[in-house]
C-alpha cells in the first residue's frame, strides 16, 4: 500500500521530540486487507499543545478531544493524543476525556479490526484488541463489553453492519445481539447527517444495498424510516433488488428512493429534508421523480420536449436508473432507443445547454417586433419549429411566424 510520506513526516518529527506515533484504525485495517487507503490518521502520546508547536500549519479541530489536523503539503492528518473516553451521557461523545497509553486508547475504539496501531518506523503493527485475528476470522467485534461500545456512540451499530457488508464479515453473537437490543436507541442521540454520512459510505464501496437490507434484519432502518416499521424483510429485499443494475456514479439519494415506491414528489422532498440534504440532490430527486412520470406517459411527446429532458445534466444516469426497473430483456433495448433519440436531438440539445437558440431576440428585433410579451411567446414557438422541424437558420422560422397569430400586426 502507498503511504503518504507527509505522514511518516510526522511520525518521524513527534519521535524525534521523545514522543511514539502511529497510523491508527482504519488505515491499519486496510493496510492488513491490502486494499487501497489513503486516509490515514494519527495516534500519539504528544500532548496537543505540543502537536501544535512541532508544526507549522495546524488547525484544532477537537482540542478538547486531544485532536490536531496537521496540514502538510495541501495534505490533511488527523492527529490524536491516546486518550480515554469519560462520562458518555447522550450516546454520542465523552463529556470528559483523560490522555492515556496506546493501549488504552485502543481498548476506546469501536471494533477489534479497527482498534490496531501500525508504528511505519518499524513496519511493526501493534494489536492490544486480537484486532488480525478478527480480520483474518471475517469478524465484526466490539471491543469489551459491546452494549457499553453502543451506548457510547449509538452511530457504532450502522457502522458496524456497514463494515460487515462492505468486507463480507459477519458479525460475532454478542455484537449482532447487543446492536438488535439498542436498535430502537439510535435517535435522538444521533444526528440524521451522521446517518447519512454512513449511507453514503455504503454507497461509496457499492454495499448500499446489502448495507440497507441488513439495517432493517437488524431493526435499524425501521427506527431511521418508521413508514418501513410494518414493511417485511423480504419486501424490502423486492423493492431494492433494481439497485443492483444503478450506475456506481448515481447519488446516494437514488439508492434510498425504491425504499418508498408509492412516494410522490412531495412526499420524497420531505424525505430530502429529513435527511438534510443538499439542494443539488433535492434538484435530482425532483428531475428523476419527473423523469419517471415523463417517459412512462402514453402520449407522444415532441421533439423538443426530449431535447430539452436529454439536456439536463441528470438525464443519462435518471435513464439507466428507470432502465433497471424494467424486465431485464426490456433494459438494452430502452437505452438504446434513447441513445439513438439523443444522437438525433444532438444539434438541438447543443444549443439547449449552451443557450444558443436559432432564433433570438435580435433576430426579431431585426424583424420589427419589439421587447414584451409577444416576442417571448415568439421565441418559444422558434424554438419548437426550430428543434421539432430540425431547423437551424433563423430567416425560414421567422417567415413561418409572420403568418401565425401571434406576430404583432403593425
Amino acid at each position: 500500500m502507498d503511504e503518504h510520506p507527509q505522514a511518516r513526516h510526522i511520525v518521524e518529527t513527534l519521535a524525534k521530540a521523545g514522543f511514539v506515533a502511529y497510523y491508527a484504525g482504519g488505515w491499519v485495517r486496510d493496510l492488513l486487507l491490502n486494499h487501497p487507503s489513503d486516509d490515514i490518521d494519527i495516534a500519539t502520546n504528544a500532548p496537543p499543545e505540543t502537536i501544535q508547536a512541532l508544526f507549522a500549519h495546524t488547525v484544532p479541530v477537537g482540542i478538547a478531544f486531544g485532536i490536531v489536523l496537521v496540514i502538510i503539503d495541501g495534505h490533511q492528518y488527523e492527529v490524536a493524543t491516546f486518550r480515554q473516553d469519560l462520562d458518555y451521557k447522550d450516546g454520542r461523545r465523552p463529556s470528559r476525556i483523560a490522555f492515556t497509553t496506546a493501549e488504552e486508547d485502543a481498548k476506546r475504539r469501536d471494533f477489534t479490526i479497527n482498534g490496531m496501531f501500525y508504528d511505519p518506523l518499524k513496519d511493526h503493527i501493534l494489536d492490544y484488541v486480537n484486532g488480525r485475528a478478527d480480520l483474518e476470522a471475517k469478524v465484526i467485534r466490539a471491543i469489551g463489553n459491546p452494549h457499553e461500545r453502543i451506548k457510547e456512540d449509538r452511530l457504532r451499530m450502522i457502522r458496524g453492519i456497514r463494515l460487515a457488508c462492505r468486507f463480507g464479515f459477519h458479525i460475532e453473537a454478542a455484537t449482532d445481539a447487543a446492536i438488535r437490543a439498542h436498535a430502537n436507541e439510535l435517535f435522538p442521540a444521533v444526528a440524521i447527517e451522521r446517518v447519512w454520512q454512513e449511507f453514503t459510505k455504503g454507497h461509496a464501496f457499492g454495499k448500499l444495498r446489502l448495507m440497507l437490507i441488513g439495517l432493517h434484519d437488524f431493526g435499524i432502518l425501521q427506527a431511521i424510516f418508521p413508514d418501513l416499521s410494518q414493511v417485511s424483510l423480504e419486501e424490502i429485499e423486492k423493492r431494492l433488488l433494481p439497485i443492483k443494475d444503478y450506475p456506481a456514479h448515481a447519488l446516494t439519494i437514488a439508492s434510498v428512493l425504491p425504499l418508498f415506491p408509492h412516494y410522490n414528489l412531495q412526499r420524497r422532498l420531505e424525505l430530502c429534508k429529513k435527511l438534510k440534504l443538499s439542494n443539488l440532490e433535492q434538484q435530482f430527486v425532483t428531475f428523476l421523480t419527473h423523469a419517471q412520470e415523463f417517459v412512462s406517459q402514453d402520449r407522444i411527446a415532441e421533439k423538443i420536449e426530449w431535447a430539452y429532458f436529454y439536456a439536463n445534466a441528470f438525464a443519462p444516469v435518471s435513464l439507466q436508473i428507470i432502465s433497471a426497473h424494467l424486465e431485464p430483456r426490456k433494459q438494452a433495448a430502452f437505452l438504446r432507443h434513447h441513445e439513438e433519440q439523443m444522437e438525433l436531438l444532438a444539434p438541438s440539445i447543443a444549443r439547449i445547454k449552451s443557450q444558443d437558440p436559432v432564433v433570438k431576440s435580435n433576430d426579431l428585433m431585426a424583424a420589427g417586433v419589439k421587447p414584451g410579451v409577444a416576442m417571448g411567446l415568439l421565441l418559444q414557438e422558434a424554438d419548437r419549429i426550430a428543434i421539432n422541424e430540425g431547423l437551424h437558420e433563423p430567416a425560414p422560422i421567422i417567415q413561418r411566424l409572420k403568418e401565425m397569430s401571434i406576430w404583432p400586426k403593425s
